[in-house]
């Protein structure tokens, strides 16, 4: 690659914390070689057509810095191409990003992209629109709505996650739905339903980015404060763990409804969409820069996560260190089930203040859960060398 193309989100959480002249400098390494590197800071309305126009260009890749909406948009511009497409994370939750093994600090991750290769990775698909890492209706939907609403919260990043999980938690109700599986219909009684492309282990890493599966996980827990835990666990890991959210693997999936549009929060992007909605998977569609490997990594899928997949999920190289967020989550949590029905008790025999006060609880357990994914969330540190002052 000789021509690379840098597209900066102006308001990207690493790009407003650390500075864009910072975020620039740093950026000058990838010039290194002789190759020609142009940069461009843009605001997010113009991100869409910046992408697009990239798309056109004589540049050989196209390199992101922002959330996973941006590289959203990015992925389904370039998908089908040829053009290399290579992540910052400079977003909130980087998904694509940790799994390419892309560091959080802005030199670290310059670092990696120059000693990035290429590979060829899946994108799934939702009615024909390509997405990268997942997409969700019903309270996962709600959550992103409310997130939206919460930006910039005078309370700060975690209470606006505590409450954006209230407000998602009263506009949440359970619904039915038929969810086909490879043509296998099935009506379900559920609060959301998430849809992800390949398999996420328990600390939200993919093992491998090209399995060519769709995973849905279903959150069929009838409680309030199930359905907070639900989330909570999402958050932390522990989902996998968790008896109120089923998870079964396909390749097709569609989800249908009584209500004609839906909500649907896709890689960051909240959508209404006409329902059915129809999932696919576009084996190998997109290549995208992938950083070393710095040791082996474990798969992290459960061996009975898809019987027709058992095995398949060996580890290709992607992520680039284990999340103690998901270890300690796990250590610490206690047995799910009794405690899941010990709370549909309580809140079933003693009316609408305690169950307010149990979904408050539940609210509190998820800003609790959501400080501990700062290891996510680029902070001033990720502005800064090893060793130089804050």
């Amino acid at each position: 690659m000789r021509r690379i193309l840098v597209l900066l989100n102006a308001r990207a959480g690493t790009v407003v914390d650390c500075g864009a002249e910072t975020v620039t400098a740093a950026l000058a390494a990838l010039g290194e070689g002789g190759r020609e590197v142009d940069v461009h800071l843009v605001a997010p309305k113009g991100m869409p057509a910046a992408i697009a126009e990239a798309a056109r260009t004589s540049h050989d890749a196209l390199v992101v810095g922002g959330g996973d909406g941006s590289v959203n948009l990015a992925a389904r511009a370039l998908a089908g191409t040829g053009k290399v497409l290579g992540v910052l994370p400079f977003g909130t939750m980087n998904l694509l990003a940790r799994d390419l093994g892309m560091p959080a600090g802005i030199d670290a991750a310059v670092a990696a992209l120059t000693s990035a290769t290429p590979a060829d990775i899946d994108l799934a698909t939702l009615d024909g629109r390509p997405f990268h890492s997942l997409s969700g209706i019903g309270f996962f939907s709600q959550m992103a709505r409310a997130r939206e609403e919460a930006r910039g919260h005078s309370l700060g990043r975690f209470l606006g996650v505590a409450w954006a999980a209230l407000k998602a938690l009263r506009r949440s109700g359970r619904f039915r739905f038929e969810v086909a599986l490879d043509g296998h219909r099935e009506i379900v009684d559920a609060h959301a339903v998430l849809v992800t492309n390949n398999r996420f282990g328990p600390d939200w890493r993919r093992p491998r980015l090209d399995e060519g599966l769709l995973e849905v996980h279903i959150a069929e827990d009838a409680s309030t404060l199930g359905l907070a835990r639900a989330g909570a666990d999402l958050l932390t890991g522990g989902w996998r763990d968790n008896p109120g959210i089923r998870s079964v693997t396909a390749r097709e999936v569609t989800i249908a409804h009584v209500r004609r549009r839906a909500w649907t929060a896709t890689d960051g992007e909240l959508v209404r969409a006409a329902v059915p909605l129809h999932y696919g998977v576009v084996p190998r569609a997109l290549t995208i820069l992938k950083a070393p490997t710095e040791r082996p990594p474990t798969t992290a899928v459960r061996a009975d996560a898809g019987a027709d997949t058992a095995g398949e999920a060996e580890p290709d190289g992607g992520g680039w260190r284990d999340m103690e967020r998901g270890v300690s989550a796990r250590a610490a949590r206690p047995a799910r089930a009794a405690d899941a029905a010990s709370c549909r008790g309580a809140i079933a025999g003693t009316g609408h203040r305690r169950a307010w006060t149990s979904t408050s609880h539940a609210v509190a357990e998820i800003a609790a859960e959501a400080a501990k994914t700062a290891v996510a969330i680029p902070s001033r540190s990720a502005c800064h060398p090893p060793g130089e002052p804050l």
